[in-house]
């Protein structure tokens, strides 16, 4: 699919769970994208250069509370030095607490007219979690805060599997109950929406595909729940752990 195609699909994904976000998105000026792109040293992903030109400078409710991924945010980290210029590494995401990583971008890590993200306190440095992609990480958490969390029941817990690779077991399940991918992902990353029920799931980007991947589940009730989980746990060979309800079950 063309970087215009998978950026479309991106949209209307936001739009549909955030109603309204395009009155309050805005985008970072020419100048500013031109500014981001000098720190990188390269051309910027592709994806992210979308993202800059659409929501740069405000990305209305889907503003993190402490993560800045303005390029003005951007511009200013490297002015001041709070970080330093990596050939590889661009810093996207600065992180207002003191004791927390900030966001980075692979940029020799290109996927999907886009690049790996990952979470550490300096460029080099002990990474913490990441998406394979950036388009991944905006989307799993508006889904994540503006779906599955105001959904009357949610679960969190985890499928496992002997084999590597878990999406290829859960996809097919989970399209016989009616659920859609909203965007292409990764093996890192499951997005699936219905609508009485959204699920996604996630394990850290790494070279072998995972055999264990979080998920949070949310639907009109625990009875939903039960019966996408017990469709995935008797029609694949995964095994599914729920380590919490919320609100708990009586």
């Amino acid at each position: 699919m063309s970087a215009r195609g998978l950026e479309s699909e991106f949209e209307e994904l936001l739009l549909r769970a955030i109603p309204g976000l395009e009155a309050q998105w805005r985008g970072a000026t020419p100048e500013e994208i031109a500014q981001v792109e000098r720190i990188a040293g390269r051309p910027l992903p592709g994806f992210y250069r979308w993202f800059l030109s659409r929501m740069g400078r405000s990305m209305g409710a889907l503003t993190h509370p402490y993560i800045d991924f303005s390029a003005q945010g951007v511009i200013a980290c490297y002015a001041e030095r709070k970080v330093a210029s990596h050939p590889r590494f661009l810093l996207i995401g600065r992180e207002s607490r003191d004791m927390m990583p900030h966001t980075f971008y692979d940029l020799d890590a290109p996927v999907r007219e886009d690049a790996s993200v990952f979470d550490a306190f300096t460029p080099e440095g002990e990474v913490h979690g990441g998406f394979e992609t950036f388009r991944e990480l905006l989307a799993f958490r508006a889904l994540w805060t503006f779906k599955v969390d105001k959904l009357p029941q949610q679960c969190e817990g985890s499928f496992a599997g002997e084999t590597p690779d878990i999406l290829p077991s859960l996809d097919p399940v989970l399209r016989r109950l009616g659920f859609r991918t909203p965007i292409p992902t990764g093996s890192f990353c499951g997005l699936y929406e219905r609508a009485d029920a959204v699920l996604i799931c996630k394990s850290t980007p790494r070279a072998d595909p995972a055999r264990v991947m979080g998920f949070f589940l949310g639907g009109s009730d625990a009875r939903t729940l039960r019966r996408a989980l017990g469709a995935v746990a008797t029609e694949s060979p995964l095994e599914v752990e729920v380590d919490e309800w919320t609100p708990a079950l009586p």
